[in-house]
């Protein structure tokens, strides 16, 4: 069995740093105006992006870099320098979405793989062979596509690359091909400005052309959400993808979501590949981890199954749902840690951590650190800054930088059951 690359979602240096450290193989992230997440491509600078590739290449990982924007003709010649600046960073591949983009590719800096983006919407054999031919290494293959598509795929081309997204935001239109932000409020979904117009509530009406009577239309109290799509979640699915050794590389989306979503998502699906190799595979471990994360609802999406047979893809009842836990601090450096909700004296807190890291026990001034069910807990007699500032509690907001009663790994979050 094949193990596939892990590809995590970089929205700024430091969720590229977390992403490392989870376990991805490789990450990607964008800068400037080319890319399809406009709102993570200003999180960068060219210097904060030129320091994310070296880190992933000091760690020995990949870094694959977005350009997947739909260009207009004024576009072009600053497209050509943002392709120069990418191959002067030295990223490991570009993923791109347009023959016309692919070939200025190809021409400045023809020593840098290309990746086909999802917008691409390859679907079939001979579009893949065609893009292959054309100097894809790899196709990041539309969500709409099935596994056994994939197959096939890989079977008429085995020297291509295939990428599936594994999880994250689904989109309501065809692989993202949407119009609605772009009518509602000008922004451009294929430009990287999408509103997420489909999370929206809407109502629906009918009304009578001859005399103007107007009627509201419910489907139940609570229908309102029409478009608004679950989440897509492969993680008990990995092993039986991996089987078919049609896969090399499992996406994760992301780039504008959470820090924590980055280290969980990341986690998760690092578990779940090396289980599966090492024929531990465990759907409820991986299941347990990602509920954690809010979410809109999760599907499997259509992967596994063809679209028409699918009746739970989407949430009418709310765009965002609440986690099994809540988030209250990051630790950066395991030293001290900043706080996302609050952080109570003599409360209990669970530890999460890269895999594999070591916490050790410790009973101190400041507080104790214990295993317990498994988990490892922090509580703390004494919330301290290191200049000696102590507070009762510590709430989101608060920029202060508190002792940990022991060194944590680096980008160790504390959680809470809610």
């Amino acid at each position: 069995m094949k193990k596939p690359e892990l590809l995590a979602p970089a929205g700024n240096l430091t969720k590229l740093k977390i992403a490392i450290n989870y376990g991805a193989d490789a990450v990607y992230a964008s800068v400037g105006a080319f890319s399809l997440r406009q709102r993570s491509a200003k999180e960068f600078s060219k210097d904060s992006f030129e320091a994310g590739v070296d880190y992933t290449h000091k760690k020995g990982k990949k870094f694959y870099a977005t350009i997947n924007g739909f260009p207009f003709n004024g576009q072009i010649e600053n497209f050509k320098k943002h392709i120069k600046f990418l191959r002067d960073c030295k990223v490991d591949a570009f993923i791109l979405a347009t023959p016309g983009v692919m070939s200025l590719a190809k021409e400045i800096a023809p020593e840098i793989d290309v990746h086909l983006s999802t917008q691409a919407n390859v679907m079939n054999y001979l579009d893949a062979k065609i893009y292959h031919q054309m100097g894809a290494s790899r196709i990041v293959a539309a969500r709409e596509m099935n596994l056994k598509d994939a197959i096939k795929i890989k079977e008429l081309n085995p020297n291509l690359e295939l990428e599936i997204f594994v999880h994250g935001s689904m989109c309501f239109a065809y692989s993202g091909r949407c119009l609605v932000s772009a009518i509602q409020s000008g922004r451009f979904s294929n430009r990287g400005s999408c509103a997420n117009d489909c999370r929206f509530k809407y109502e629906l009406y009918a009304k009578n052309s001859e005399n103007g009577a107007l009627f509201r239309l419910d489907e139940d109290e609570e229908g309102t959400h029409i478009m608004n799509a679950k989440d897509l979640n492969l993680s008990k699915h990995i092993e039986k993808i991996m089987q078919t050794n049609a896969i090399d590389s499992f996406k994760i989306e992301g780039r504008t979501k959470s820090e924590y979503y980055v280290a969980c998502t990341t986690r998760a699906y690092r578990m779940a590949i090396d289980d599966a190799m090492n024929g531990k595979f465990d759907t409820k471990k991986y299941d347990i981890e990602i509920k954690t994360l809010k979410n809109r609802g999760f599907t499997d999406g259509y992967l596994v199954h063809k679209p028409y047979e699918r009746d739970d893809t989407q949430n009418l009842t709310s765009s965002l749902e609440e986690g099994t836990h809540q988030v209250h601090a990051i630790s950066e450096d395991g030293e001290v840690f900043k706080t996302k909700f609050k952080i109570i004296k003599d409360e209990p807190y669970e530890i999460m951590s890269p895999l594999k890291s070591e916490i050790l026990n410790i009973d101190n001034e400041i507080g104790k650190i214990y295993k317990k069910d498994g988990k490892h807990l922090v509580e703390f007699k004494k919330l301290t800054t290191k200049t000696g500032k102590e507070f009762e509690e510590i709430h989101s907001g608060n920029i202060h930088e508190i002792l940990l009663p022991a060194r944590l790994p680096i980008y160790s979050f504390l959680r809470k059951e809610i």
